[in-house]
């Protein structure tokens, strides 16, 4: 059986080479925690093996978040360093692939201020807009991966020892991205090739719109008329194939922004900015949220909403099969890049630009003009089960069968 190290080594090498590509010259720049110190350093190896030409880290401490959210003065939220902003569009600019490696405690902030939470959030968003487009267009390659870290051990398996729940969380990690694979880099491939069938067959039925029928759900989506679904990897400027999330399981595609009516249910809890929202529903009229509830984090439920306004409306549609490897882990991983690829889920705020023929090379006004909702915030949360059918709709009304019991029709 093969131990832990070597499993981090192929981890590295997949988040390497299938999740940034990276090329021959390039810049890797990666965001990372603390707790996540000796993988960096393993990927940062793995890099510079496949021809990087430098790696650049930006480090991050929980205990210091949670330092600054207890005793920094209100106004500190409102505030981001406009010099990192401008690095990150820098970077970008000159051709710099981006690496963020995730490893949060789902409750590190709670008891914090849900104001200060969504101010901060509505800083670093209106900051960074413009390095997002880059990321939102596929102007550069990135990914986002996960690190298996003590506090968020512990949330996901709360009956085991620290050093026991951490190395669940590594093999939970591990499975779900096909690292247990004797190859993980050409699974990885075949998979992404599965997951372009999808989005080819999509593509050509042209929908115009969505049913989801559900406990708790009746939602109709429309389409933006010159809508594309995607998948798996994307080409960036320099048409290098990416994969922007290890794991992924999901066909995508945007909302048309004044097209969505109805209510939904979430199925999975959201960590949201520290914060965990469960058992929320929200209901929409000609395209925004104009009513919502949660068991818990209403609060911070609220503030998502209203942090700007095209928060309040749909950015991107997500199908996923109830029957993938991380639903059927039975985990529930209080991570949103890892729930969201257990569940069918929809996105409050930006689309991508990239789910509208033309869309890459669009102004953010044309965008908008086609039918694309723009935020400065972008959160995904999980609406599917095993009870989840969805039709497809044609533009003449024809209905067809596209999820049934939760998984594909077709």
């Amino acid at each position: 059986m093969e131990n832990l190290q070597s499993k981090l080594e192929k981890y590295a090498e997949l988040a390497v080479k299938v999740g940034v590509n990276i090329q021959e010259g390039q810049t890797l720049v990666i965001n990372a925690p603390l707790a996540a110190t000796d993988f960096v350093r393993l990927v940062a190896k793995k890099a510079y093996d496949a021809g990087a030409k430098n790696v650049h880290v930006e480090w991050n401490d929980e205990e210091l978040t949670l330092i600054k959210y207890k005793n920094a003065p209100d106004e500190a939220f409102h505030e981001f360093p406009l010099w990192k902003a401008k690095g990150y569009e820098e970077m970008a600019e000159n051709g710099a692939a981006f690496m963020s490696i995730v490893a949060s405690n789902p409750d590190l902030l709670k008891g914090v201020n849900p104001e200060r939470i969504a101010n901060a959030n509505k800083a670093s968003g209106q900051a960074m807009d413009t390095f997002r487009s880059y990321v939102q267009s596929d102007k550069i390659s990135w990914t986002v991966i996960a690190a298996s870290a003590p506090g968020w051990a512990q949330k996901v398996f709360p009956n085991d020892s620290e050093e026991a729940a951490v190395e669940k969380l590594w093999n939970a990690i591990f499975s779900a991205t096909r690292v247990e694979l004797e190859d993980p880099v050409s699974a990885w491939k075949e998979h992404c090739e599965n997951l372009t069938s999808k989005v080819e067959f999509l593509n050509n039925k042209r929908f115009q719109k969505l049913h989801y029928t559900a406990p708790g759900t009746d939602l109709t989506i429309e389409l933006p008329e010159k809508h594309l679904w995607a998948g798996a990897g994307s080409n960036n400027e320099q048409n290098v194939y990416f994969v922007a999330n290890l794991p992924t399981e999901e066909v995508f595609t945007a909302a048309k922004k004044d097209g969505v009516n109805g209510t939904v249910s979430s199925t999975k809890p959201l960590n949201y900015g520290g914060t965990l929202i469960q058992n929320f529903s929200l209901t929409f009229k000609d395209g925004k949220v104009v009513e919502y509830s949660a068991d818990e984090g209403y609060e911070t439920l609220k503030r998502l909403v209203e942090t700007d306004e095209g928060s309040a409306y749909l950015g991107e549609v997500a199908l996923v099969p109830h029957d993938s490897p991380i639903s059927n882990s039975n985990v529930i991983f209080y991570n949103t890049l890892f729930d969201e690829n257990a569940s069918n889920h929809l996105a409050l705020g930006s689309a991508y630009a990239f789910n509208l023929e033309g869309g890459k090379t669009m102004s953010k006004e044309e965008l908008q003009k086609n039918g694309l909702n723009t935020s400065i915030t972008h959160v995904d949360f999980m609406i599917g089960s095993a009870d989840m059918n969805i039709d497809g709709i044609t533009a003449d009304g024809e209905r067809e069968p596209l999820f049934r019991n939760g998984n594909w029709a077709f």
